[in-house]
């Protein structure tokens, strides 16, 4: 019943989220469970949208001391700037891309991400990273909201437990992102 949506290069760019040492490092009591998997498949990703001379996002997610921010109340455990598990993991070359610090699940809440993404011509993005149903798809909905097309990284996504990465693939695909997987996006040729 929808209209069918294609990926194409020159008209994308790639969010990277949230891809910190608090969820990849094994020494982290949040680690997630398959992120491994994940990294070798975003690396590829990485390396497309670099080759291909497209934006590539990284967000870095930092706990704020907000006195409305929910998540400190939700969650007992923050992130904070100067923990240095709060960093990028090494495993990829973030000098390729932008850095955006953010402080809610959705990376477009207050940060310039909107603005940034418009001014290179950006029309659809392709999300990868953790946690796959909540700062990923948060993300992937906030984009549909701003008018992009959402493309999600079946692959390149990951959560704590398989039944909640698959309900996100589920709700995001009724109604506001195409799924990918990451061979899907490396077989679309250069520019069109």
């Amino acid at each position: 019943m929808r209209s069918s949506f294609n990926l194409h290069v020159d008209h994308s760019a790639l969010l990277v989220v949230d891809m910190q040492r608090y969820f990849c490092d094994k020494d982290s009591d949040a680690q997630v469970p398959q992120v491994d998997k994940t990294i070798s498949k975003i690396k590829k990703l990485i390396d497309f949208f670099s080759e291909n001379r497209r934006p590539i996002v990284f967000t870095r997610h930092i706990d704020s001391n907000e006195s409305d921010n929910m998540m400190l109340k939700w969650w007992s455990e923050n992130i904070r700037e100067e923990d240095p598990m709060s960093e990028l993991i090494s495993d990829f070359e973030t000098s390729r891309g932008e850095v955006l610090i953010k402080h809610q699940y959705d990376a477009f809440f207050n940060t310039d991400l909107e603005s940034y993404l418009k001014d290179k011509g950006v029309k659809q993005v392709l999300i990868c990273g953790v946690l796959t149903n909540l700062c990923c798809e948060t993300t992937a909905r906030s984009a549909f909201m701003r008018g992009f097309e959402v493309y999600f990284a079946t692959d390149a996504t990951a959560t704590f437990k398989q039944d909640m990465h698959k309900a996100t693939l589920l709700n995001l695909s009724y109604g506001f992102a195409t799924l990918v997987t990451v061979n899907d996006v490396l077989c679309i040729k250069g520019k069109t």
